[in-house]
């Protein structure tokens, strides 16, 4: 049985996807009984449980042999720093014990120590408690999410803008949720062990969004750079906490001065212009 957190968000749920369409078994972890039944429909169980509640969450990791481990993000009107410090602890602790004979666990390009960094932080600390205990784990360290830009639908559709903190040149590895859940559900499967970037056919740029948007959209799109003294200031006009605002500002400046990136990578098959065409459909439908 293969035990998945976040099995209902963008990465979790193309895990479950990926393993139930190789008839694994999964169990869905998740909060939200009303989310249940679509699960159980695609052939899966569901465990319900607060990712806070540690011997809930052994309890039910001790019904698998793997598990996939995502941090579940925390909502940006708190600090998200310390939530997300606290579910990061609380999986921590619940694999301990837990008898799992391998995790794999998402994690992000740039994870690096440090304090109010977002992401970069929380998951750095996640991969180094793995780290420190016994079950073999996987890291499966993915680039920037296509998905990020479904924010951005509304206003280039309507304005015909693409509002963003960086240069309409800077080149950024990107990729594909579906291609982050692909690669960690073959994790699952297998005996590897270490650290994996995943991201997707080649390297983008929001310039490439903003085309990507306007062919979809069938219309002009641009690119508006907020200036990186006003990112803070953006993050809290939209409804982030001040340390939240601060912690994700940051994170944003160490995305730009950033880290090298691998020669390595695996390699999704997902083109963002595919993506954000879908993501247009997929709201031209609902709307």
């Amino acid at each position: 049985m293969h035990i998945i957190l976040g099995g209902t968000g963008h990465v979790g749920s193309a895990v479950a996807d990926a393993l139930l369409a190789a008839d694994e078994p999964v169990t869905i972890v998740s909060h939200d009984p009303a989310k249940a039944e679509a699960w159980k429909a695609k052939g899966a169980r569901i465990a319900i449980a607060d990712v806070h509640d540690v011997d809930l969450l052994r309890f039910v990791f001790r019904s698998g042999r793997r598990a996939f481990l995502l941090n579940p993000p925390a909502a940006p009107r708190i600090d998200t720093d310390a939530e997300e410090k606290a579910t990061v602890a609380a999986i921590l602790a619940a694999v301990e014990g837990s008898g799992l004979e391998k995790v794999v666990a998402e994690s992000t390009y740039g994870a690096q120590p440090g304090e109010r960094c977002g992401d970069l932080n929380t998951l750095w600390a996640l991969e180094r408690g793995l780290a420190g205990q016994s079950i073999p784990y996987a890291i499966n360290r993915g680039a920037y999410y296509f998905s990020n830009w479904a924010a951005n639908l509304d206003e280039a559709r309507d304005e015909g803008v693409l509002r963003t903190m960086f240069d309409q040149d800077f080149e950024l590895p990107m990729v594909a949720p579906e291609d982050l859940g692909a690669h960690a559900a073959v994790l699952m499967n297998d005996d590897r062990t270490g650290i994996f970037f995943v991201e997707g056919p080649r390297l983008y740029t929001p310039r490439d969004v903003a085309n990507a948007f306007a062919a979809a959209l069938d219309r002009t799109v641009r690119v508006e750079t907020i200036p990186r003294g006003q990112w803070t200031p953006a993050f809290k006009a939209i409804g982030f906490s001040s340390p939240a605002a601060e912690s994700y500002a940051r994170m944003t400046a160490a995305t730009v001065d950033g880290p090298a990136i691998p020669d390595d990578p695996v390699r999704g098959a997902v083109r963002l212009e595919d993506y954000i065409a879908m993501l247009v459909e997929q709201a031209a439908v609902s709307a």
